[in-house]
């Protein structure tokens, strides 16, 4: 008999927001890479979900549905994640519809900013080659790249849209506690992604967790792909004292980030499932 599935990945895109596989694609790798569970957290958007769902149950995969809002506190992006959302909340429906319509007014900017660097393309045509996408600013580095304006797509978000680049726009960001009662409203869990990537020492992540719990934060991402293993000890550590869940997961995007396998991370990465039946049992009772 084939042993048991043990482990998953409890953050990962698809081409709904800016990972290069459909979401039966993303799951139909799942299933070759033999993981038991899987989350969809594609970016403001859970349209996805229908397309994962119909396939993970073909493969016997099971799957979380998720979301990932970016935040933003004092100027610093903060990634929240969603886990076990559900998708027919209307007044949740509206509230990601706004923040996609917030990201299309910043993304017709950005194509302004770069046709004045020289850069010969329309909105219409960057949209028009990732149809039925929310855009982020991987499609536009992409883009460029594709159309050999650029020789990298590193290169496209180190000169011109990466976080205070002369073609960057910000966009309209939640606080963080205001997308963590977005995914509680929604019937979800919200968890903090990659803490790590914050930038922050161990004194400010340990009081900044301290005020997103006060806030209702129900996790974080103590398993990520670019942690070493100190970065893990810490974050499980600082989970311990603040009484928050822990999750793990690689942030897959498919080639968009090329070094970051399914399941696996950089290679090493293995998350048991033990993780996602902690969090189950911490789901409101109408989630289950």
């Amino acid at each position: 008999m084939e042993p048991i599935q043990t482990y998953i990945d409890l953050h990962t895109h698809s081409t709904e927001s800016d990972g290069t596989l459909s979401p039966g694609e993303l799951i139909a790798l799942a299933g070759k890479q033999k993981l038991r569970a899987i989350a969809l957290s594609d970016h403001d958007t859970v349209s996805g979900l229908p397309e994962a769902r119909a396939s993970a149950g073909a493969l016997g995969i099971e799957l979380v549905p998720g979301v990932e809002l970016s935040t933003d506190h004092n100027g610093m992006e903060v990634h929240i994640l969603g886990y076990y959302i559900d998708e027919s909340n209307t007044s949740f429906l509206l509230r990601l519809k706004h923040f996609q319509e917030g990201r299309e007014d910043r993304n017709r900017k950005m194509v302004k900013k770069l046709q004045e660097e020289g850069f010969d393309f329309t909105y219409q045509e960057l949209c028009a080659a990732f149809p039925d996408c929310v855009l982020t600013r991987a499609h536009f580095a992409r883009f460029l790249f594709d159309r050999g304006y650029v020789k990298s797509m590193d290169a496209v978000f180190r000169q011109y849209i990466g976080n205070h680049c002369r073609c960057y726009v910000p966009r309209e960001k939640l606080a963080p506690k205001e997308a963590i009662k977005l995914i509680h409203n929604g019937g979800g869990l919200a968890f903090f992604a990659h803490p790590i990537l914050c930038g922050l020492g161990h004194d400010s992540l340990d009081a900044f967790l301290g005020t997103l719990k006060k806030g209702g934060l129900d996790g974080l991402e103590a398993v990520y792909s670019t942690y070493t293993p100190r970065d893990e000890r810490l974050l499980r550590a600082l989970a311990k004292k603040h009484e928050l869940l822990i999750s793990g997961g690689s942030d897959f995007h498919g080639s968009n980030k090329p070094d970051i396998a399914l399941g696996a991370g950089k290679g090493d990465l293995r998350i048991p499932y033990e993780i996602l039946a902690r969090i189950k049992e911490h789901l409101p009772a109408h989630s289950v």
